[in-house]
C-alpha cells in the first residue's frame, strides 16, 4: 500500500511559472475500481509534464476527466482559469478550443481526405473570423508535421507514424494553449516512436504549449519531460525531472527505471 502523505518530491525549489492547468485531490472510480484517489498535480505555463504509469494504472481516465469527457467522483479540475465540472456544455466546448487533444488512436475520420480532416475542427467551431484563411492554415500545419504532400490523401494511405501526425496537425489547426497527449507513441516502432518524440518538443519550441503527455513508454518520457509525475495505485507517488526521479532509492520509483 502507499504511504497517505504528500508525493515524494526530488526537485529543487524555483520560482514557480504561471498555473495554466490544476489537479486537486481527484478521485473516481467505476463501481468498486478505484481508479483515481486524491490525485493532484499542477501544469505550469510552456512546461511538458508527463504523466507515467503502467499500463491500466488510469492515465487514460485522468486525461479524460481533464478534458470534461468524464465527470469526476470528487475534487476539482480547473483548466485555463475555468472549473472543469462548473462549466455548461457550450462553455466546454469553448475551453476545448484552447486544449487540444491527440487521442491514442488519432481519431481521424476514415471518410475523409487529410485535408478534410484538418479542416473538420476550423469550420465545426464556425471560425468566422477565420474564413478565407482555412487552405493556408491546413498547409501550416501539414509543414508542422512535415506531411504536406499529404494532404489530398486518406488515412488508409498512411503509415501509423504518418496518421499520428497529422492528428497533431489538426490539433495544431486552431493552435492550443495546451496540448494532452494519450500514450502519443503507442503502437509505434522505436524509430517513429523516438520522431514523434522529437516532434513533440519541436511544437512545444515553436508554440510555447504546455502539454500533459500521458505515457509508460520511457524513451517517450526521457525525450519529452520536463517534469515527471508518476501515477501509482491512483494517487501521484513522486514528482520531480526525468533524471532526478532516476536517482532515488524509492522501490516504487526504481521499477520504473531499471
Amino acid at each position: 500500500m502507499l504511504p497517505d502523505s504528500a508525493p515524494l518530491s526530488a526537485a529543487t525549489a524555483t520560482s514557480p511559472a504561471e498555473e495554466v492547468l490544476t489537479v486537486e485531490h481527484v478521485s473516481k472510480s467505476f463501481g468498486d475500481n478505484h481508479v483515481l484517489q486524491d490525485f493532484s498535480l499542477t501544469l505550469h505555463r510552456g512546461e511538458n509534464l508527463v504523466v507515467l504509469g503502467k499500463s491500466g494504472s488510469g492515465k487514460s481516465v485522468l486525461i479524460k476527466c481533464i478534458i470534461g469527457l468524464l465527470p469526476v467522483d470528487a475534487g476539482r479540475i480547473t483548466v485555463l482559469g475555468q472549473e472543469v465540472g462548473a462549466l455548461g456544455h457550450d462553455e466546454l466546448d469553448q475551453l476545448r478550443t484552447k486544449v487540444g487533444f491527440l487521442f491514442q488512436s488519432n481519431a481521424l475520420y476514415d471518410s475523409m481526405t487529410v485535408r478534410e480532416n484538418l479542416l473538420f475542427p476550423l469550420r465545426r467551431h464556425w471560425m468566422a473570423d477565420r474564413r478565407g484563411q482555412e487552405e493556408s492554415m491546413v498547409m501550416q500545419a501539414l509543414d508542422d508535421v512535415g506531411l504536406v504532400e499529404t494532404i489530398d490523401k486518406m488515412p488508409a494511405e498512411l503509415s501509423g507514424g504518418q496518421r499520428k501526425r497529422i492528428a497533431l496537425a489538426r490539433t495544431l489547426i486552431i493552435p492550443p494553449e495546451i496540448i494532452l497527449y494519450d500514450e502519443p507513441t503507442t503502437g509505434l516502432d522505436p524509430i517513429t516512436a523516438r520522431e514523434i518524440s522529437q516532434l513533440i518538443r519541436e511544437v512545444q519550441q515553436k508554440y510555447t504549449t504546455s502539454s500533459i503527455i500521458i505515457s509508460h513508454d520511457m524513451n517517450c518520457v526521457r525525450l519529452t519531460a520536463d517534469r515527471v509525475a508518476l501515477l501509482v495505485e491512483g494517487r501521484c507517488y513522486a514528482e520531480g525531472t526525468f533524471q532526478e526521479l532516476q536517482q532515488l532509492d524509492d522501490p516504487i520509483v526504481r521499477e520504473f527505471f531499471v
